[in-house]
């Protein structure tokens, strides 16, 4: 459990010294006192660019020194400390502190802490473009597989400098190289997606997210398609040929079209088989709810230790049943879970500490 946090400015905060009092916390109060800085602050925690997505130097308080730039620290209970903070001389860069130590690789942070958020913006998940949908599930992916991230990224290390070779004149023995490390690291970032989606899918089914409906998740790729019926090895070996006869086309488009970056994660609800695409609003947040539940419940079991839960304004489009049931998921969760919200009484019942942000200062309710 978490047991200390402090901000320096970070955001609309100068400085901050909080330490939680319980599991469960949630911080209520007006629209712009800092509720959603902080969750953002606690997603800074694990690798990635946060709960909003924002560039390193954006997360400066505002009138701050820039020489000092910004940083957020943790403690947890079992003794653990992480510490990321804007690198100094690289404004775009932030660094992270292991128990003090700087890290060898970011890897090492998400194998110590995973973090999963849902944030009011996430309520378009299935309307927005599938790149949205595919940073979502490479999030529930990294907090079982850290080494997830590094996938990814040297898929689309590869795939930027192959963009540029072929748009000069391409070397072919270099291409051969990018290529097969393309081939390589996509099908890896595919079976990761596909391992991640059969364990949550069995996990759902068991009733993980109870009562939240049980839905069924899905990965719309042709890459995980033929994983479904080949060793890795043939599929890394056809993409590889696949990727050179697609050259003219990929140098046309200015952009590979083949590898992860192509897959789309699907959502359906397993009762009636409706897509969430086709869902209501509300029906999707309930999914999206789900999902997060059953996915926190299997990190728990997994490694040992649930995620951080940060759930920026939950009860939005849920009715009053859905909202009764997650107040009671959460109750009974293991996990340590940050909420917000503008006022405290539809929380009832929730068994936590409740927390009142000003002008970004926290007071207990």
């Amino acid at each position: 459990m978490l047991t200390r946090l402090t901000l320096t400015d970070f955001r609309s905060y100068p400085a901050l010294r909080f330490a939680p009092g319980a599991r469960v916390n949630l911080f209520t109060g007006p629209n712009g006192s800092g509720k959603t800085n902080l969750l953002e602050a606690l997603s800074l925690l694990v690798p990635g660019r946060g709960l909003r997505g924002a560039k390193v130097s954006e997360l400066a308080r505002r009138g701050a020194d820039a020489s000092h730039g910004w940083a957020v620290a943790a403690r947890f209970d079992d003794g653990l400390e992480i510490g990321t903070a804007q690198a100094e001389n690289a404004p775009e860069r932030r660094e992270f502190r292991l128990n003090g130590v700087k890290p060898r690789a970011q890897a090492e942070v998400a194998e110590q802490l995973a973090a999963v958020w849902l944030t009011p913006q996430m309520d378009r998940l299935f309307t927005d473009p599938a790149s949205a949908r595919r940073k979502f599930l490479d999030r529930l992916v990294i907090a079982l597989e850290p080494s997830h991230a590094r996938a990814i990224a040297a898929f689309e290390s590869a795939s930027a400098q192959r963009n540029r070779l072929l748009a000069e004149r391409p070397d072919p023995t270099w291409l051969n190289s990018l290529e097969d490390t393309m081939a390589r690291h996509a099908v890896a970032a595919t079976a990761a997606r596909l391992a991640l989606i059969r364990q949550l899918n069995t996990a759902l089914e068991g009733g993980a997210a109870d009562p939240f409906p049980r839905v069924t998740l899905g990965l719309a790729c042709a890459i995980a398609a033929r994983l479904e019926t080949h060793p890795a090895i043939v599929v890394e070996d056809g993409l590889r040929d696949a990727l050179a006869r697609a050259r003219p086309q990929d140098c046309a488009a200015r952009a590979a079209t083949l590898g992860p970056q192509r897959a789309d994660f699907l959502l359906t609800d397993s009762a009636s088989g409706r897509p969430a695409a086709l869902s209501s609003t509300g029906q999707q947040k309930s999914m999206l709810i789900g999902v997060v539940l059953g996915h926190a419940t299997l990190v728990g079991r997994l490694r040992a230790a649930p995620p951080l839960l940060l759930l920026d304004e939950p009860l939005v489009h849920l009715d009053e049943a859905r909202r009764a049931a997650l107040i009671a998921a959460l109750n009974a969760s293991p996990a340590t879970a940050f909420l917000t919200g503008t006022d405290s009484p539809p929380f009832a019942g929730l068994d936590g500490a409740c927390y009142i942000v000003a002008e970004s200062t926290i007071q207990p309710a």
